[in-house]
């Protein structure tokens, strides 16, 4: 038997049963000789590999988010959207212009300079689901056997758009990765938010918007990439803030319904909620414009907040509480709430608390005295519920 001296030698005897075969095309990007395809997640697994001196730590955060991404289409069919997946191929393999396909033996391996994460979340999920299916396997559980396997089998059959680069080398891989995760910026709040239409506040905020006639009065700014366009008294993320502030008595970052599993019914009900919250605000407060304290963002979200408290006591959105408490605005003096500076100089979460429990206060003290209506059904005991 003749001695092999090199991996070459060794790759060569292989078999051609052994090769993994990529189909694609051959071109040449800003001077490098790549290669562009999409496979499907199954044949991905079996040929990348994680250079830990070009890539960074795996971040859990992000994998986790990833991996509820994922979960959308597994469990739901919803669409999930990924950029593609960068590989190098550091000299192996070897591309047949002929049949248009690059060819890799079993044991060579491309390496990721782009989505790392990416991959690491869809194999997590293999595992686990791998993990679930031998689990349900040993109890027999063949109905459970059968949903895990289909879960996997879309897993698997995944189509991932791929680029590899055949010819660079480790240093151009890191200026790479670099270049890629360092340069483009990434889209502001208000745009960022307005494109993703999945949640369920943000799918209000957007039907709100555009459905409401009262919306017409109150002008949402549905398109700036940041903050909100000089013609505007809300941004699109202010809007979400409101209506979190007014269903949940929350921040947004604490908002605990704003999930991707809702009915329609959920969206009619809220909507018609919102809708009567921002008639009742244009009812009791001044015209809407810039410069009047009472619609300037912090306010606008403390009053949710404030409201959410007195609409809910008994359990469900009672819109005659809602109507009563909003009579005690008239009678708000929005200037005493912050004292000198504070509506500049204070962190915004301080400013919104601040605005909160001074409404909050005045309210409490002085409702019996500045509300009094022989017409209202909240004073003469009735509790209807809005649901």
């Amino acid at each position: 038997m003749d001695q092999i001296s090199s991996l070459s030698e060794l790759l060569a005897e292989q078999k051609a049963s052994s090769y993994i075969e990529i189909p694609g095309v051959k071109s040449r990007t800003f001077g490098q000789t790549t290669l562009s395809t999409t496979l499907p997640m199954s044949k991905l697994f079996a040929i990348y590999e994680v250079d830990l001196e070009v890539q960074r730590a795996i971040v859990p955060q992000n994998l986790s988010k990833m991996m509820d991404y994922i979960m959308l289409y597994l469990d739901h069919g919803q669409g999930i959207y990924f950029p593609g997946i960068i590989l190098s191929a550091r000299g192996a393999g070897e591309y047949d212009n002929s049949a248009k396909v690059y060819r890799l033996q079993a044991i060579e391996k491309l390496y990721v300079v782009d989505g790392q994460h990416r991959l690491a979340a869809f194999r997590r999920l293999m595992e686990t689901l791998q993990s679930a299916m031998a689990r349900a396997k040993d109890r027999r559980e063949y109905d459970r056997m059968e949903e895990i396997s289909a879960k996997l089998s879309k897993l698997y059959s995944f189509p991932m758009s791929t680029m590899i680069y055949l010819d660079i080398n480790a240093r151009q891989e890191r200026q790479l990765f670099s270049d890629i995760n360092k340069l483009p910026r990434k889209i502001g709040g208000n745009l960022a938010v307005l494109r993703e239409q999945r949640r369920f506040y943000h799918v209000l905020a957007s039907r709100l918007a555009e459905e409401a006639p009262v919306m017409k009065r109150i002008p949402v700014d549905m398109f700036t990439e940041r903050g909100k366009g000089p013609e505007y008294l809300f941004s699109y993320h202010l809007l979400i803030e409101v209506l979190i502030g007014l269903f949940e008595g929350r921040l947004k970052s604490a908002a605990r319904n704003n999930g991707y599993y809702f009915e329609e019914k959920e969206i009619e009900e809220h909507l018609k909620l919102a809708s009567l919250y921002f008639e009742s605000l244009l009812k009791y407060l001044p015209e809407p414009e810039k410069g009047e304290l009472c619609w300037s963002e912090n306010l606008q979200i403390a009053l949710a907040m404030f409201f959410h408290d007195e609409v809910t006591k008994t359990g469900t959105f009672n819109k005659y509480a809602l109507d009563h408490a909003l009579k005690i605005l008239p009678h708000i003096d929005w200037n005493a709430i912050y004292t000198g500076d504070e509506k500049d100089r204070l962190p915004r979460r301080s400013r919104i608390m601040k605005a909160y429990q001074f409404v909050r206060d005045f309210y409490d003290e002085h409702h019996l005295f500045l509300i009094r209506s022989d017409n209202d059904p909240y004073e003469s005991g009735s509790e209807e519920d809005a649901s």
